[in-house]
């Protein structure tokens, strides 16, 4: 069997792993709830979630990829126990690969599009609704988008088609360091418009009275807690052997706790910055900052627009840093798709490459469709779109159900088991995983997780059912 390819430096595995979890949900989500559930005293609620959900699974992942030496293909057959089913997992874990890009190459698509039209001067001139209706022309011309969703999966594949040092890794730390250089750049440009300290008390100041009740005096509470919980677990794309693959690809010299705890501090970084740059901006022009593709693909424009001195510059440089976030995303989980098909069934890379390139454009022309020829298909009732279906099977399906079953095959005696998950991820230098956790991640960590599962129907459905 050929070796392994392996990572050339630490420094790429760090940013890569970090790559796949920072993506466009840091970017535009992350700064809205801060903002909505009290500035400060949410990232501290947040930040306790990420470390009691997100780093367990995560070290779970890595030490299943780096055990086994394999991808999600083949991972669980190579450390199960004789006869057990812990494999049968790997196509529901692919399939989450496959249903996160049929409409992550989209919306990374409009950001590409974003950084033309800011080059060109399209918003110049327009007012609110003028801005607005630019991004629904958009929806209208599914052509256009498909062209540039089109770019975004040739640009992927080419990249992993090159291999793990010479394509994902060399690409993807000058890509990183370019999107850390440019968001210090624009946060920079943020916090120095005048009015930018009402957004900057917005965002930092801690506001636990906002923690607890809404505008209206309502207690929200609960419903502050389950966003921590979720923002904490989804932000890091577990559950699917996105990250369990760049796990197979680093040595033993460190552990991997401490690797788990510094991707995930880089991932918060991003997530937080992006608030620096978005909450000041608006703030400044007295904008509400919404949540979602609006806020991207409306509001901000029109941010740019008013801003004086060079706000075309600062807008084509702003959509290049969501650009680069997106694209690290699609890279990292390409290599997993590629890595799947060479695992399970020895294809070479370049035909990997090949055969799911066609793949990704067939399959992502239904999150395309689904928003204008195709938008009388509503899957989740009325409003709803086909990129809701496949954000919804994902998000709210596959992502917390695999994390389960990577949490279950590391402690249980029918899986991997508790001392070999320990021995793993415990050889190398570093912080080691705590013995002490054994009861919290066998018997509590996987109720909260399927708790954020039931809560995620509940959110979905719940009014649906029960008025």
């Amino acid at each position: 069997m050929l070796k392994r390819e392996g990572f050339s430096s630490r420094l790429g595995f760090l940013l890569i792993s970090a790559g796949c979890a920072i993506g466009l949900g840091n970017v535009w989500r992350f700064p809205y709830i801060v903002g909505k559930y009290g500035g400060a005293a949410f990232v501290l609620v947040y930040l306790l979630f990420l470390v009691i959900l997100g780093l367990p699974v995560m070290v779970m992942e890595f030490a299943v990829g780096r055990a086994s030496q394999r991808s999600i293909a083949k991972s669980f057959q190579v450390l199960e126990p004789k006869g057990s089913k812990w494999h049968i997992y790997s196509w529901f874990g692919i399939a989450g690969n496959y249903l996160l890009m049929m409409f992550y190459t989209t919306v990374a698509g409009w950001l590409l599009l974003y950084c033309v039209k800011m080059l060109r001067g399209d918003f110049v001139g327009l007012d609110a609704a003028g801005v607005g209706e630019q991004f629904g022309a958009l929806m209208g011309r599914p052509w256009l988008m498909a062209a540039y969703m089109a770019v975004v999966v040739v640009i992927g594949m080419l990249v992993c088609s090159r291999g793990l040092q010479n394509g994902v890794e060399k690409v993807n730390k000058v890509m990183m360091l370019c999107l850390l250089f440019v968001m210090v750049v624009l946060v920079l440009r943020s916090v120095t418009l005048p009015g930018a300290g009402a957004g900057l008390e917005f965002y930092l100041k801690p506001n636990f009275h906002s923690l607890v009740y809404d505008a209206q005096g309502k207690m929200i509470l609960g419903e502050t807690v389950y966003a921590a919980m979720g923002q904490a677990f989804f932000t890091l794309s577990l559950g699917i052997g996105a990250l369990a693959i760049f796990g197979s690809y680093i040595g033993k010299e460190h552990g991997l706790t401490g690797e788990a705890i510094r991707v995930s501090l880089l991932d918060t970084f991003v997530a937080f910055m992006a608030g620096l740059i978005i909450f000041p901006a608006c703030f400044a022009f007295g904008v509400t900052p919404d949540q979602g593709p609006s806020l991207i693909f409306v509001t901000l424009p029109n941010v740019f627009n008013a801003m004086p001195g060079g706000g075309r510059l600062w807008g084509f440089l702003f959509f290049v840093f969501m650009a680069f976030a997106a694209l690290s995303t699609v890279i990292a989980v390409f290599e997993n798709i590629l890595s799947f098909a060479i695992d399970k069934w020895g294809w070479s890379r370049k035909k990997a490459a090949a055969v799911n390139l066609a793949a990704i454009l067939v399959l992502s022309m239904p999150c395309v469709l689904g928003l204008n020829l195709w938008a009388g298909v509503q899957p989740l009732g009325p409003g709803s779109s086909i990129m809701d279906l496949e954000d919804f099977l994902i998000s709210d399906n596959l992502l917390p159900l695999g994390s389960l079953i990577y949490l279950l095959f590391c402690v249980s005696r029918r899986g991997w088991g508790w001392d070999s998950f320990c021995r793993e991820a415990n050889t190398g230098s570093g912080a080691a995983f705590p013995a002490w956790a054994r009861g919290y991640v066998t018997w509590v960590l996987p109720l909260i997780v399927l708790f954020i599962f039931i809560a995620g129907y509940w959110n979905k459905f719940g009014a649906m059912l029960f008025g």
